[in-house]
């Protein structure tokens, strides 16, 4: 496996803490696309934000929330549903660092919820990319909408709060980590993803460099949370397209639901 260059950059500039990463890669938005791909449901794209009335009414149901899930289906080749979680997520993303928030950080990305433990209905897919080991894991779920908002304010200050920090593994490994604000198509009522790389050696020398895109959008008084990470490539066109039609369906679930009552 060939690493990127900025790798060792980024993990010797965390090291150091001096500066801002010289060579924290490409804009997302610069990254090679995947062959599914479709340039008209990009981030950019004129896709209008689903409106959706706050307090809509009865709550989803769990047959509802596994309806409202994006799938392989979705996504189409090379996703498939997972094998089992990969052992980067032990050995890599359990770690710990001083400042509180970035701590919070970290433990967000190796539970998986960032907008913290659901309070009603939830339903996840978990799928692997075939040709570059990435994992995709996806949730729907019911959160009172203020818990929500809060998190979604607090990850949107990350960027700046965490915007580098070194994190130690439990096996000691030290390792530099970035993070930066992956911009999300305007669905939903609110939004916010970001992307972080975690960049470190193994006792052997060998270089090891993950990229993870966390992302959350409140679609009436459900969340839908998302991660997207992986060794090798990470496609942010993925996380922004699986969020753009997870919302839409939620949306139209919860729309058709309504209708029942």
């Amino acid at each position: 496996m060939t690493h990127p260059p900025a790798a060792r950059a980024l993990l010797a500039s965390a090291l150091s803490v001096t500066g801002l990463l010289a060579t924290s890669g490409c804009a997302v938005d610069d990254e090679p696309r995947p062959r599914w791909f479709s340039a008209s449901a990009s981030a950019s794209g004129a896709s209008p934000a689903v409106e959706q009335p706050a307090g809509s009414g009865a709550a989803l149901t769990e047959a509802q929330a596994q309806a409202a899930l994006v799938t392989e289906a979705d996504l189409g080749e090379p996703w498939r549903p997972t094998r089992g979680a990969r052992t980067w997520r032990d050995g890599l993303l359990k770690g710990t660092t001083e400042d509180r928030d970035c701590q919070r950080l970290l433990d967000a990305l190796y539970t998986e919820e960032p907008v913290g433990t659901p309070k009603g209905p939830q339903a996840t897919s978990a799928l692997d990319d075939g040709d570059t080991d990435a994992q995709l894991r996806y949730r729907v779920a019911a959160h009172p909408p203020a818990d929500v908002d809060r998190a979604l304010d607090w990850m949107k200050s990350l960027p700046d709060r965490c915007g580098q920090f070194t994190v130690t593994t439990t096996r000691g490994v030290v390792q530099g980590a970035e993070v930066r604000d992956l911009p999300l198509p305007p669905v939903g009522d609110a939004r916010q993803a970001l992307r972080v790389t975690l960049a470190g050696e193994t006792e052997e020398g060998e270089l090891t460099y993950l990229t993870m895109d966390l992302a959350a959008v409140r679609v009436g008084e459900e969340a839908i949370t998302l991660t997207n990470a992986g060794l090798d490539e990470v496609y942010a066109e993925v996380t922004q397209q699986a969020v753009q039609l997870g919302a839409q369906r939620l949306a139209e679930i919860r729309k058709q639901g309504r209708a029942q009552i």
